[in-house]
């Protein structure tokens, strides 16, 4: 005979089928999707935690002293790490912090971009026209 899967399972139902009055989502924040993640969470009314993916390596070679990697094996570490207390919770910022922080580093971007465009064209220009500096010292 087959049990609910996880998925038929919602979170108050796994709440009240271990008796349990809440409990905490740790999250190895890799990528930008593990925002989303804890943002739904938090709109139902769930805990999520970041743990640092740094430690969670380390822990996770301490643990049986090699360094493979599985999920099952990530998920028991993870579960450890926020069951001792090694965890942040998760920041939100409000939406025109967010937005400037993009700007931020859009502008890094373009920055970068046009310095490394500046350098090619005076390199161009050194290797076709080596006298034209010469000429004019204020451009070099």
């Amino acid at each position: 005979m087959k049990g609910p899967s996880c998925t038929n399972v919602g979170f108050r139902d796994l709440l009240k089928t271990h008796k349990l009055s809440n409990f905490i989502v740790g999250i190895e924040p890799i990528g930008h999707y593990c925002f989303s993640l804890a943002g739904w969470l938090g709109s139902q009314g769930i805990e999520a935690d970041l743990v640092n993916p740094h430690l969670v390596k380390k822990n996770k070679e301490n643990r049986d002293n090699t360094p493979s990697k599985s999920d099952r094996k990530d998920a028991l570490v993870i579960a450890d790490m926020i069951k001792n207390g090694y965890y942040s919770p998760v920041r939100f910022h409000p939406e025109a912090y967010e937005e400037l922080r993009i700007l931020m580093a859009n502008r890094e971007k373009v920055t970068k971009r046009l310095n490394s465009t500046v350098n090619q064209i005076h390199h161009w220009v050194d290797i076709v026209f080596p006298e034209l500096l010469k000429k004019w010292k204020k451009y070099s």
